[in-house]
């Protein structure tokens, strides 16, 4: 109970602040499909009809007992966050500020050791929220609400009143990144949530292939059409296996966890749909902090490619783009975990090398199917910019566009794939219809670190 029995009563205590508002125990977690050993997990749940879910001392000293036998025993941790902070009325103890408690550092100790998966439903604020932003992942309900500060603690600030549904709602926190999977409700976060930690808990023996033809026409023939590349992932990974995360956040780049043949993997892939594909600061700093997931946690990496390269421009620029940008080679450059990369149709420059791992020889193998395209940078730039002066000497209209039509399909070809292929800069060039065994051999034959490369300092 609430750690104020100097003005409170036993029996109120009792009746009105059960388990001091967390719920903490050992469980099994999709024990059916791999065992009791590779299953044990913590949850911790905190009580929103306990004094509002605040933190008291007595769940604070729950919730360290807890998190430290999870590292101790190296076993994944699920965190219910909903409540309101830190609680003021806590009386038995000789506290001033409470901002000893070592909670916060023995979450965040877990990060990189084992998955951790926050779930938010209802209002989750101050302190809870610190917890769920320390979390792997977060996994949302549509009618959360997420601020490291409630209503009061804005208000004390000199900030403004605000009901609490204007604080963080779960729109703004799926388009800012803060939320990974968005929900309807609890019951289906939680289904979401042992799902996700399936992906970290071993191979599964039961698994679906998808219909392998179907790629072959995923890539319009018009080099100019976008497509979903989601539609060239699921046609390659197994049926149903595929968990898009941060879907509302960097858009420029899509990142999932999924299955193939039963073994889990991550997913990149570049997102023709937003921008042409080009790399900005937010797609970037998403796909740094996923290769980081996989890369803690040993998931082989596939990374499939359609992009012109970064962002560029003054807007760009003034976003950070340059150190944003740079945690793609930075975080690659050290990764255990084996890459694989597939390239749909544009591989640009920079942006190509940063969604290959920080080059196209960096993965086990970097392939393209038959509608892949190379350049130093985008082709149609290259030829404004390489043939300006032949251009220029042309009279303005249909002359100088037919040669600027010529030059393009002169880089074109220079730049197909089965050219890159030929000069060794890729390994090969595959029928789409073949991507699957590619990467099932792949994985096969590859393997993850022992030990991971020594820390780095990231650019951002």
């Amino acid at each position: 109970m609430a750690a104020q029995r100097s003005r409170r009563s036993d029996d109120d205590l009792i009746a009105n602040t059960p388990a001091d508002g967390m719920v903490t125990g050992m469980a099994s977690v999709n024990g059916a499909l791999f065992g009791p050993e590779r299953a044990r997990t913590v949850v911790m749940a905190y009580d929103a009809t306990v004094l509002a879910g605040t933190q008291g001392m007595r769940n604070h000293q729950k919730t360290d007992r807890l998190l430290g036998i999870a590292l101790q025993q190296r076993l994944p941790v699920v965190l219910f966050a909903e409540g309101g902070g830190g609680r003021p009325g806590d009386t038995d103890m000789p506290v001033v500020a409470g901002l000893h408690v070592g909670t916060f550092a023995a979450m965040a100790r877990l990060s990189g050791q084992v998955p951790v998966v926050g779930i938010a439903a209802g209002r989750c604020f101050a302190g809870n929220a610190a917890l769920l932003g320390c979390c792997d992942a977060i996994i949302a309900t549509r009618g959360s609400n997420i601020g490291m500060g409630g209503p009061a603690m804005v208000e004390g600030g000199g900030l403004g009143r605000f009901a609490p549904q204007d604080i963080g709602p779960s729109a703004v926190q799926h388009a800012n990144g803060v939320i990974d999977v968005l929900v309807q409700d609890e019951a289906e976060a939680v289904a979401v949530a042992r799902r996700y930690l399936a992906y970290f808990q071993g191979p599964v023996s039961a698994w679906q292939a998808p219909d392998a033809e179907r790629l072959r026409s995923v890539v319009p023939e018009n080099r100019l059409r976008a497509y979903d590349t989601l539609e060239a992932v699921r046609g390659t990974v197994d049926v149903d296996s595929l968990l898009e995360m941060r879907s509302g956040f960097g858009l420029g780049i899509h990142t999932a966890l999924a299955r193939i043949e039963g073994r889990p993997v991550g997913i990149l892939a570049s997102n023709p749909m937003h921008q042409g594909g080009a790399i900005d600061a937010d797609a970037a700093d998403k796909a740094a902090r996923f290769l980081q997931l996989c890369n803690a946690h040993g998931l082989p990496v596939v990374s499939w490619v359609d992009t012109p390269g970064f962002m560029v421009g003054p807007q760009a620029e003034e976003k950070a783009q340059v150190r944003h940008v740079s945690r793609l080679f930075v975080v690659a450059a050290h990764l255990r975990v084996p890459v694989f990369s597939v390239v749909l149709r544009k591989g640009y420059g920079l942006g190509a090398m940063g969604m290959t791992g920080g080059g196209f020889h960096r993965p086990v193998f970097t392939v393209a199917w038959p509608t892949g395209e190379f350049g130093a940078m985008g082709l149609e730039g290259a030829v404004r910019l390489g043939y300006r002066k032949e251009l220029e000497a042309e009279p303005d209209g249909p002359a100088r566009e037919a040669l600027f039509q010529q030059l393009l399909a002169r880089q074109y070809a220079s730049g197909a794939a089965m050219q890159m292929a030929a000069t060794l800069e890729i390994d090969a060039v595959i029928d789409p219809a073949q991507t699957r065994l590619w990467l099932l051999q792949g994985l096969q034959g590859a393997r993850v670190a022992d030990t991971a490369p020594r820390g780095f300092i990231d650019p951002w």
